[in-house]
């Protein structure tokens, strides 16, 4: 196995555990980033069956990321140890993240934003992408901890892209609840236009059952934005991995303040304590704490879920099946790419789909052509084909944009 070889599978491995599907991915290991859809595929009948039913002006992908390294001033952040040989799966993981977004070494802030908005042209005028800031981890005594940090995208570089791109871009900010100047940093961040707060609590170190977060609920709540967050396992972002922080049964305490709470890919991986049979309760599928809350009757029309990576070869399975057959859950679930999540290309596999019952088999060749041009398009046709049990995801779970308007 050549060092090339090697670093791919590490990746996919860190990225994922996309590895485990194939000892080869089926796909190749990396994003060919070929160019704009030839006439045959954009007017193919499975794109446009894709649109059917849906209007393009309400399509709103709810969890897409933007990433630089700040060579253009932007104030985008990696950390170090992501160009580092001492760190060998982060140096991958940042290797394929930069391929999936077709950046290019020394123009990275530039070519990574031009292929994004590249992409969003292939889709119907009034269609959008949110795009997420992402903060630094900070300490329970409000310091910023460069070190534990996976990387950093400024609110202002977020807002700014939005403002430049205003038909194609929204954005939303994220915000340590730690920091000494957190909910004067929402505020201003809710006037600018920021529709949602992002977290990662394995990765930014928050804990969201602790009371240092209660005054950020409270201005949530009061504000009316919605807490994107994740909560499983989280592999692809790995700061120092407080994996216990993503427990989704974490969450009551920003439920029960009032917030609106959109958990990242439903929980669909990993493992966490279940904390009501007691703090050393036995481990459960998240996937499972997170369904818990959401038949819990109180926190409807609070709690939501997004289905962003839910068809990686690593969370396609029960989970996803579930979530497209609970027809009660529909109104309550948000689509999302995780882009350039797409783009990874050993993190999805068409083949594994079409094996598993959601996918027709005569689709695949179409979806495996459509990825190496468009990862983008190809998430959402994929989604909107999903089939289990005779059941597929209803419209409102594409229709996203009256959730992120106040009071929606």
């Amino acid at each position: 196995m050549n060092r090339r070889h090697f670093i791919g599978m590490a990746a996919a491995v860190a990225a994922g555990g996309a590895a485990a599907w194939k000892l080869w991915p089926d796909e190749g290991l990396f994003n060919p980033c070929l160019g704009a859809l030839p006439p045959r595929l954009a007017g193919h009948e499975l794109v446009r069956a894709a649109w059917e039913g849906l209007d393009p002006a309400q399509v709103w992908d709810s969890h897409a990321h933007l990433l630089g390294d700040g060579d253009s001033g932007s104030g985008a952040w990696l950390n170090p140890d992501s160009e580092s040989p001492a760190h060998p799966i982060q140096a991958a993981q940042r290797l394929f993240f930069l391929n999936a977004g077709c950046a290019v070494t020394g123009e990275v802030d530039a070519s990574y934003l031009a292929r994004l908005s590249a992409l969003m042209e292939a889709m119907p005028g009034g269609a959008k992408m949110l795009l997420l800031a992402f903060d630094h981890a900070y300490t329970e005594r409000g310091e910023p901890a460069l070190e534990r940090s996976s990387f950093h995208i400024p609110n202002a570089y977020a807002r700014a892209v939005a403002q430049r791109h205003p038909t194609r871009f929204e954005w939303a900010a994220s915000v340590h609840p730690y920091r000494r100047d957190c909910i004067s940093e929402l505020e201003t961040a809710a006037r600018q236009g920021a529709r949602a707060v992002k977290w990662l609590p394995a990765a930014m170190d928050i804990d969201p059952s602790s009371a240092l977060c209660d005054g950020f609920y409270a201005a949530l709540a009061r504000l009316d934005l919605p807490l994107i967050t994740h909560a499983g396992e989280e592999r692809a972002a790995p700061g120092r991995a407080e994996q216990a922080y993503g427990n989704p049964l974490l969450l009551r305490r920003a439920l029960d303040h009032g917030v609106r709470v959109v958990v990242a890919h439903c929980a669909s991986m990993g493992e966490d304590r279940d904390l009501d049979r007691g703090p050393q309760g036995p481990m459960t599928d998240s996937f499972a704490l997170w369904a818990r809350l959401m038949d819990t009757p109180r926190y409807e029309g609070r709690l939501y879920g997004d289905i962003s990576a839910m068809t990686q070869v690593n969370r396609a399975g029960p989970a996803l099946a579930r979530v497209i057959e609970r027809a009660d859950w529909q109104a309550r679930l948000l689509n999302g790419s995780d882009y350039p999540l797409p783009g990874v290309m050993p993190l999805y596999s068409v083949g594994q789909l079409v094996e598993l019952g959601f996918v027709e088999r005569a689709a695949a060749p179409v979806l495996i052509e459509l990825r190496r041009h468009n990862p983008l398009l190809f998430d959402f046709v994929v989604k909107r084909h999903l089939r289990s049990a005779g059941r597929r995801f209803g419209t409102s779970v594409f229709e996203t944009r009256k959730f992120f308007s106040r009071g929606g």
